[in-house]
């Protein structure tokens, strides 16, 4: 049951960075065009509104694989002087903090889309809704939120850590 849900974790994972990918794509050639653009006087008209607005699905796209790589800073100065078991306790404690904080994060931001709904808030010059990027870091901040909890799950139970790709 636990290698079901951490297959689909993982395609959702997988599906998330990939759109955190495809983000940056479009943020680099719409950055070029633009840069281009301006060298001959005619730069891309609110390409800040894109750019702003494509960086809250490249960085949130990219989080949850940041999390399952084991990309997120760590401080790691006693880890080899505290037992194993220690260490497993603030992995766990870890993933849990992680999930909750993401959770927090998710939450503040649905309830500001929610207010851009009702105010229908758009950016400056494209008027490009904010409400759907809102939602969109909401969607992706549970998602990394969701793999922080199934890595403490994981911990606990079997412990191992799926970032290390061992078992303990």
């Amino acid at each position: 049951m636990l290698n079901a849900i951490r297959t689909l974790a993982d395609r959702l994972i997988g599906l998330s960075a990939a759109l955190g990918a495809l983000g940056l794509i479009v943020e680099v050639v719409i950055l070029l065009a633009d840069v281009i653009g301006r060298a001959f006087g005619s730069p891309i008209y609110g390409s800040q509104d894109m750019i702003t607005m494509t960086m809250v699905i490249v960085v949130f796209g990219a989080m949850a694989l940041c999390d399952r790589q084991g990309g997120h800073i760590a401080v790691d100065l006693f880890e080899r002087s505290y037992p194993a078991w220690m260490n497993r306790l603030i992995d766990i404690f870890s993933a849990l903090l992680g999930a909750v904080i993401f959770v927090g994060i998710a939450y503040a931001v649905n309830e500001s889309a929610k207010i851009s709904t009702m105010l229908n808030l758009s950016t400056n010059l494209l008027r490009l809704p904010k409400d759907i990027f809102q939602h969109c870091l909401s969607i992706l901040a549970l998602l990394t939120a969701g793999g922080m909890s199934l890595r403490a799950v994981e911990l606990i139970l079997s412990g191992r850590d799926i970032r290390k790709g061992d078992a303990a």
